[in-house]
């Protein structure tokens, strides 16, 4: 019998021991398995998306203007209908003219088509519409659709090994013929419109150590603009470049950090005032973070590029980068046709939070009179800066502040909010012209962090994650976030003058979708329990709500197909960071019912009054 037990109590042995070496050797894909798994559990006991409206007391919702609309009503202009970039516009205005789904319609939305890319993905992909095709892409598929019947045109797939398990690309950029996106391998891609057939490829990341290129390009004056991700992980630096929209050839380069001796040079350097001494790194301890991973924007008419500068690292250790880490945290402004430096803004003074300016800002003409900078990073504040004068207007929170000042150290556990995975992510702000309303969508989700020791700081070996989270859980490499369902979404709406929020909405899940308001008078957004909402833009009030798939963590735009409007949402985003539905990613194409015509011209400012006589202001 002993020796029976000591022969069984070795096989155990030996199989723990050969779990854990299958596990080690297949680390990359056992973390990612592992979290969905988690996550189709938590899943199952999610609760039906509500949401609850606040005016704020100042704020009457009444219009300052009579809009007539018309569920007929023609194209303001042929481009009216398009949306060719990943926020509609290089400025990032995310304002649709569109105005066919209205406030005294918007009750008949419901899904026309869907196309199921049939990929378990970080579905993220911002859509654009332009030249009568939908186009979106996955980490490793870019696709074309027929926008009124999700047809598909071509899809075309590239076979390459991820820099990371967070499997997900932010969308495609169009220019003269050309679609442009990156890879989760480094790689900037360049395609025919029309045929999904590749023309060029050029890299400028290196996956070895964790870069890559998820982020959305945008195009303009012949150049591709992109920057690189991956500054969570030791020694990576954030770069931007721009490419040769025909060849793809590196036009020029800038280090969003600074660039030491022996940092590769992969094109032309961008001139730069940026040294070292912002940093104060002790010797062996290299310059890491300032990566880009959402996209950006442009200014056409001053010709200045406006980039989103990601966290420094490591990201939860203060001591060894003492200084102030420029440019991360910060948006960086770089003279668009030759990279050179023009101003940067920094937001986030000092970060141990890992709270990134990870979004594109917006650049709007406010109605009164001031050319505003608009940023919402995921410190959970809204921006405001006069462009004139560089000054910050405002700083407004936009979703829940705690605990924000207290240090982080060795042994002690630190909640705060927003979490590492909170404030605004991916999508930025948008506005709307019709109420000088800046629109943001926000993560309401706190985080825990205990700090690793110094020792184990330094033990991190180059291109692996460099956060200083004392844990062996990979999942917590980057805090650990409250639990399933301790945790919301917030929209607020605030004057693009004063900051000052008129209207906030607060759902039960966090939204992370693309804001989008139209000349209808609407909102558009969804949450990540998968409802797609519709809201009055005047005081939040919900006109229409449904689930229509799974979390909707991607792109939201609205354009007009054979003269028609309509509404197309990336839903099914699955990721191993949030615990949502376990779905494959998908196009829902949203747009009028028909069926009862409602075609008699209105005045909308009789229909907004009587919608907030259900808004009482707050006290």
């Amino acid at each position: 019998m002993k020796n029976k037990l000591l022969l069984l109590g070795g096989a155990v042995a030996v199989t723990v021991v050969a779990g854990c070496g299958a596990l080690y050797v297949y680390w990359d894909k056992a973390v990612p398995l592992g979290g969905l798994a988690a996550n189709y559990f938590l899943s199952l006991s999610a609760p039906t998306g509500t949401t609850t409206t606040e005016l704020a007391a100042t704020s009457t919702g009444a219009p300052s203007v009579v809009l007539p609309v018309s569920a007929s009503a023609p194209l303001p202009t042929p481009s009216a209908g398009d949306w060719p970039s990943y926020n509609k516009t290089l400025t990032s205005e995310r304002y649709s003219q569109l105005s066919q789904i209205n406030t005294t319609n918007a009750a008949r939305l419901r899904v026309i088509c869907s196309y199921d890319t049939k990929q378990y993905t970080s579905f993220e992909t911002g859509l654009i519409m332009i030249n009568g095709a939908l186009i979106g892409t996955t980490e490793h598929d870019i696709f074309s659709l027929d926008p009124a019947t999700c047809r598909q045109n071509w899809r075309t797939s590239e076979n390459y090994k991820p820099a990371s398990v967070l499997a997900v690309n932010r969308g495609a950029a169009y220019m003269n013929g050309l679609l442009f996106r990156g890879t989760e391998d480094g790689r900037v891609l360049a395609y025919d419109f029309k045929t999904g057939k590749r023309v060029w490829a050029t890299t400028v990341a290196d996956p070895k150590i964790g870069e890559s290129t998820p982020a959305a390009p945008i195009a303009w004056n012949g150049l591709v603009f992109i920057g690189n991700a991956g500054g969570d992980n030791k020694g990576v630096k954030g770069r931007m470049y721009a490419l040769d929209a025909k060849t793809g050839k590196i036009v020029w380069e800038f280090y969003l950090v600074p660039r030491r001796a022996g940092d590769p040079v992969r094109g032309p350097q961008g001139a730069t005032p940026l040294d070292g001494s912002t940093w104060k790194n002790a010797s062996g301890t290299p310059i890491t973070g300032g990566a880009t991973w959402t996209s950006y924007t442009l200014d056409p008419t001053t010709g200045l590029l406006y980039v989103p500068g990601g966290n420094p690292a490591p990201d939860f250790a203060t001591g060894p980068r003492e200084g102030g880490n420029l440019y991360s945290g910060s948006v960086v402004v770089l003279d668009a046709m030759t990279g050179a430096y023009r101003n940067h803004f920094k937001l986030v003074p000092k970060d141990w939070h890992d709270w990134d300016v990870s979004n594109a800002p917006s650049v709007i003409q406010t109605r009164g009179g001031r050319k505003l900078l608009s940023v919402a990073p995921k410190d959970g504040h809204l921006y405001g800066f006069d462009l004139a004068t560089d000054a910050m207007l405002y700083r407004t929170p936009v979703t829940r502040i705690e605990n924000a000042a207290e240090p982080f150290a060795v042994g002690k556990a630190v909640h705060f909010c927003p979490g590492t995975v909170g404030g605004a992510e991916w999508n930025g702000p948008a506005y709307d012209p019709q109420t000088n309303l800046i629109l943001i969508g926000e993560v309401d989700w706190c985080a825990t962090v205990k700090l690793q020791n110094d020792k184990g700081i330094q033990a991190v070996k180059s291109g692996k994650a460099w956060s200083a989270m004392a844990t062996i859980n990979p999942y917590s490499t980057y805090g650990t976030p409250d639990s399933f369902g301790h945790w919301a979404g917030w929209v607020y709406a605030a004057d693009a003058d004063t900051g000052a929020w008129k209207w906030r909405l607060k759902s039960n899940y966090p939204i992370q979708s693309g804001m989008t308001p139209t000349a209808g008078g609407i909102v558009f957004f969804g949450d990540m329990g998968g409802n797609f909402y519709v809201v009055d833009a005047l005081n939040g009030q919900r006109l229409w709500g449904k689930k229509i798939g799974g979390a909707i963590g991607g792109g939201v735009i609205t354009y007009a197909a054979n003269g028609v409007q309509k509404v197309a949402v990336a839903t099914g985003f699955t990721s191993i960071l949030w615990p949502t539905a376990v779905v494959t990613g998908k196009i829902v194409v949203l747009g009028l019912d028909q069926s009862s015509p409602a075609k008699q011209l209105v005045n909308a400012s009789a229909l907004h009054l009587a919608s907030i006589s259900a808004t009482r202001p707050r006290e």
